[in-house]
């Protein structure tokens, strides 16, 4: 068994993923969703919280060896980038999704410098597009930005494509297809519904899959 394997299964045993295809979530960006991982829910398990900072400090060791500090996304990224920079030895902070309106009015908190290599800490990536403005709001502060690492990707074409027209690169230690498919043999989902939750992945436009 992977890691990537290891973290669904993970996911599933603490009740971070819910599966909902007959009375979907709707999303902040309006989307209609069978599914919701709740990632924030990790740090309540010892274990799994082990396995997802030490699996994301591998990733950032793997993939983003010169990094030289850590940064969240707020919120759900903090904690996660805080434990990771601990292992890793490294300094961190995070960004605000809006500019404090007292004291410093920061955006972001804790220290970055011009030209030092930062990577961006998530906990999912959907669209991807809380990811890519933290990302742009350390370009503007002049921080060459790595990349991002998260827990989990639903790897839907739109986030994909918004990725790649800004410039980014993720790394997730699991996936949504990863997620379903060990759903499926743990019998923690009907193998009915796996078919509409892929094609909820394939086009998240296409509203069919709610039909059984």
């Amino acid at each position: 068994m992977d890691n990537s394997e290891i973290i669904a299964r993970d996911l599933l045993s603490i009740k971070a993923v819910f599966f909902r295809p007959d009375e979907p979530f709707i999303w902040a960006s309006g989307i209609k969703s069978p599914i919701y991982c709740d990632n924030r829910l990790t740090l309540s398990d010892v274990g799994v919280r082990r396995h997802v900072e030490d699996g994301l400090a591998a990733l950032i060791k793997e993939y983003y060896p010169e990094a030289q500090v850590l940064m969240g996304t707020s919120t759900a990224g903090i904690a996660h980038a805080a434990i990771c920079a601990e292992l890793l030895g490294l300094p961190m902070g995070y960004v605000r999704s809006g500019a404090k309106d007292h004291g410093r009015k920061n955006q972001i908190e804790g220290r970055i410098e011009p030209g030092q290599k930062a990577v961006v800490v998530e906990d999912l990536i959907s669209t991807a597009s809380s990811a890519i403005e933290v990302v742009n709001i350390l370009r503007e502060a002049g921080a060459d930005v790595l990349g991002v690492v998260s827990i989990f990707t639903y790897g839907m074409k739109k986030g994909l494509d918004n990725l790649m027209n800004a410039g980014v690169e993720n790394h997730s230690l699991t996936d949504f297809d990863r997620v379903v498919a060990a759903a499926a043999e743990c019998g923690y989902i009907d193998r009915s519904d796996v078919s509409r939750l892929m094609a909820f992945r394939d086009n998240v436009s296409d509203e069919s899959w709610m039909k059984k």
